[in-house]
């Protein structure tokens, strides 16, 4: 009976490499799904040593070797068309659509039972672009050397966020990467929706602003310089407002120049002050202080944190080590570090509830009532992900609510805007009307 090398991943998430004995591929292939084992790699061997099919020493492949070789020198060709199209100046981003997909693709493969090094060489081979195809090829390379999922795409942050590896790193801890990756997709499909709905409702106060600026800039440059002449020649007085608008004026087209390239430098390097990790942690801690928004944020978080948690007990992963995957799907670093001093207190010996009570930034108090009595009964696993459902649901009213706020309060800012600047161009022509008589 043939003898099979394999390497897959375990249910904690750590490699195995190991053989076992099975009449065929697809026979070792149920016998490491019995085992809870997800294949990576499965090499057939005879007497310890690879099959020789002929004497000039070419292994001898069964059919479905054979199938796996032509999808690998599918997805090299993919690849090497990719690198020619990059090397022309193709785009180089993966966008937010290519990772849904990618997303959903992977987690319909996996749930098919299809290994997950196969389903990543399938994702080579029907990438949407070459930049794609590239990157996907690096994950699958890093997964085929012996690292974990989460690893080979924490190592490509500008396409991997952090929320992103955590759900997966919880995934592969559980065994159950196929859901969370479903999971992943539909949350990226949620939050493309909000945004569509939110540009939806702010492109008509978008368009009337910068006609707004338009118009203001025209006035500024072109027509007040010519209106001040004529009051110039009747030595009039202009009003308050009008002054304001005049000095304004003179100010842009004296300085306008220079003024735009100091707001481009200026942008270049709050965007890198962003980027930072301190820059990072403290537009986090605003964010948190700000009235309306401040509590969405801690909403969201406190139920992706929720579903994280309570899928991973459900799945039979330690309270500790859920935890600890679970506050990384937050995202905010400021909620991070508080939910980790939680953590320490768990360590300790005391219960959830009681130990998350510091956080009320996240939790509120009837949720943490709720936690506790769900622990206590031994359905906290449950509890966790019905909260969560709870939460989202009012967080969609609330956004939903918001975005139709700001679309009027746009308007009337503009309107505001507007009318001040007309205002300021009728006063003068009612004092010039008093110097002509």
């Amino acid at each position: 009976m043939p003898t099979f090398q394999y390497k897959a991943l375990q249910i904690d998430g750590t490699i195995a490499e190991g053989r076992l004995e099975a009449g065929g591929r697809q026979e070792a292939f149920r016998q490491m799904e019995g085992r809870g084992l997800r294949p990576i790699s499965l090499a057939e061997h005879r007497n310890g040593k690879p099959q020789k099919r002929e004497p000039n020493g070419k292994a001898q492949k069964s059919e479905t070797s054979k199938a796996e070789n032509v999808s690998a020198e599918k997805a090299n060709r993919t690849l090497t068309q990719a690198a020619f199209k990059l090397s022309f100046g193709a785009a180089n981003k993966i966008s937010a659509r290519m990772l849904e997909n990618f997303t959903r693709l992977l987690s319909s493969l996996l749930a098919a039972g299809v290994p997950l090094s196969r389903a990543l060489v399938i994702l080579c081979k029907e990438a949407a672009s070459a930049a794609a195809a590239v990157k996907w090829k690096e994950i699958h390379d890093l997964v085929v050397d012996g690292m974990s999922l989460a690893d080979a795409m924490a190592k490509s942050p500008d396409t991997f966020p952090r929320v992103y590896v955590a759900m997966v790193e919880a995934g592969e801890t559980g065994g159950f990467l196929d859901v969370v990756l479903a999971q992943i997709a539909d949350f990226q499909a949620r939050e493309k929706e909000m945004r569509s709905k939110v540009m939806a409702a702010m492109l008509y106060p978008c368009v009337l602003l910068f006609l707004a600026l338009s118009v203001l800039t025209f006035l500024l440059v072109f027509f007040i310089p010519r209106f001040q002449l004529i009051f110039a020649d009747f030595h009039a007085n202009l009003p308050l407002l009008t002054q304001v608008i005049v000095k304004t004026s003179e100010v842009l087209r004296s300085y306008g120049l220079l003024a735009t390239l100091g707001l481009g430098i200026a942008g270049f390097l709050v965007r890198n002050w962003f980027v930072s990790p301190a820059g990072r942690r403290t537009w986090e801690g605003w964010m948190l202080r700000i009235p309306i928004v401040g509590s969405l944020v801690a909403q969201y978080a406190m139920s992706r944190f929720c579903r994280m948690l309570g899928t991973l007990l459900g799945a039979g992963v330690p309270m500790i080590n859920a935890l600890n995957v679970a506050r990384r799907s937050i995202g905010n670093q400021i909620l991070v570090d508080a939910v980790s001093n939680s953590i320490e207190r768990v360590k300790e010996g005391k219960a959830l509830g009681p130990s998350l009570a510091d956080c009320r930034t996240l939790f509120s108090g009837s949720v943490l009532e709720m936690i506790a009595v769900a622990e206590e009964s031994g359905k906290l696993d449950q509890e966790l992900v019905r909260i969560a459902n709870v939460t989202e649901g009012d967080l969609d009213r609330q956004l939903k609510t918001a975005v139709a706020m700001a679309e009027p309060l746009m308007l009337f800012f503009i309107a505001g805007f507007i009318g001040t600047i007309f205002i300021g161009m009728v006063l003068p022509i009612f004092t010039l009307q008093q110097y002509v008589k």
